[in-house]
């Protein structure tokens, strides 16, 4: 007798790790709410408390990484316009 495997969305498992984590009901009587496994609460719950702390940390390092891309686009178009430039005195001169 298999069970067929439910995908719940990120909304969901949100919503029940935060339940988790609030403290005021059980996880057994969360389990029941939602119709989830017990160890799945707990995993979230896991999940959400160990990398909660990404969620802020994400749009920052977003930035930095875009910043660092545009900043090594524009040395290289330094460097090659430099190239340019020696090579245009050297033909010129």
């Amino acid at each position: 007798m298999s069970t067929k495997r439910t995908k719940h969305s990120a909304e969901f498992k949100f919503k029940v790790a935060l339940e988790a984590t609030k403290n005021i009901k059980t996880r057994a009587q969360i389990v029941s709410e939602y119709g989830v496994s017990g160890a799945q609460v707990s995993q979230w719950k896991k999940e959400l408390t160990e990398q909660g702390k990404g969620l802020f940390e994400r749009k920052s390092s977003n930035r930095a990484k875009q910043w660092e891309a545009q900043e090594a686009q524009l040395y290289e178009q330094i460097g090659r316009l430099k190239m340019e430039l020696e090579w245009l005195k050297k033909k010129s001169g």
